[in-house]
């Protein structure tokens, strides 16, 4: 990844940045989530949230997923930023692991979690309510997987697209934000479609009942799904080679080369989504004391800026 040289007020002022980012977080969840957040809630493999009474129709649903959606992205984008620009180079550039993770330093991750965050608040909210509004379809699960990832990729991928740009430290280009359609698209559908056909084989085999057990059996799901619908993934990392830089079919399809971009990659995301979903349910419990205790959460934010100014300067 190429970057440009810092100058001295730079650091402080991606820091700064990236205090303001987390603060408008807070902000944004603490006016979408309801006051009864905080009720216990047992989430599925698709993150969308108990259904509310019956009078409750399509629309409010609809809001519902958009806000756990957006309660998601805050914890997957923190997780992102650290996964994604190792999961990038082991797909593009075939590097290996401990050399991916070399090219990384720590004010990366930092920078470019100011790309996974927005990016994040657009397609989390997005697939759910794309995958919300399949409920109500008399489609079958599996049909209702394909057509979800066709749908979310067709609107998603220029956000895609730039979001893969950023963690490689390439230009974006407008004309480059629909790159790789075809393959993207049919990664996508294909991974609805396992997801949605594994998430039952997995529900059915193992019978969770522990939240542990669920989060478990939802990272094993995405794991495998990642797996299934890896040719297309290795389709899209050809694609978005760089022309000058570009490796032959021959030595890109290399079975060493797919095994370590698939199996690694795969293992990443399980484990983050994983993650992802224990941590989801504390953070709604944070969210849901800082808005109701704004002074405490003022007070600590204004103590976190003066922490981070301080040690900036030293």
């Amino acid at each position: 990844m190429v970057f440009s040289s810092p100058q001295r007020r730079q650091p402080q002022r991606g820091n700064v940045a990236l205090l303001v980012l987390v603060a408008a977080a807070f902000c944004v969840l603490q006016g979408l989530m309801p006051g009864d957040s905080m009720v216990a809630r047992q989430p599925g493999l698709t993150q969308v949230p108990a259904p509310p009474p019956a009078e409750n129709g399509f629309f409010t649903k609809v809001v519902a997923a958009a806000v756990q959606g957006a309660t998601a992205a805050v914890v997957a984008a923190i997780l992102s930023a650290v996964s994604e620009p190792i999961v990038n180079r082991l797909l593009v550039k075939r590097m290996t692991f401990n050399a991916a993770l070399a090219e990384i330093k720590f004010a990366d991750i930092s920078k470019f979690f100011l790309t996974t965050f927005p990016t994040n608040m657009l397609k989390f909210p997005m697939f759910e309510v794309i995958n919300m509004a399949m409920q109500f379809t008399t489609l079958s699960g599996s049909l209702r997987g394909i057509v979800s990832g066709f749908l979310f990729c067709s609107f998603m991928l220029p956000v895609t697209n730039y979001r893969f740009r950023k963690s490689m430290g390439w230009d974006i280009k407008v004309g480059l934000l629909y790159q790789a359609y075809v393959p993207t698209v049919a990664r996508d559908i294909v991974y609805g479609w396992a997801r949605g056909t594994v998430g039952g084989v997995v529900t059915s085999t193992f019978a969770p009942e522990s939240f542990t057990a669920k989060c478990a059996c939802f990272g094993l799901t995405v794991w495998a799904a990642c797996i299934i619908s890896s040719p297309g993934n290795e389709w899209r990392g050809y694609t978005l080679q760089p022309k000058d830089r570009k490796l032959p079919f021959a030595e890109y399809f290399k079975p060493v080369n797919y095994m370590r971009s698939t199996g690694i990659g795969s293992t990443i995301m399980g484990i983050a989504l994983f993650i992802g979903m224990m941590v989801t349910p504390y953070a709604e419990a944070l969210f849901a004391f800082c808005k109701g205790h704004m002074m405490y959460t003022a007070v600590g934010f204004v103590l976190v800026v003066v922490f981070a100014g301080a040690m900036s300067k030293k």
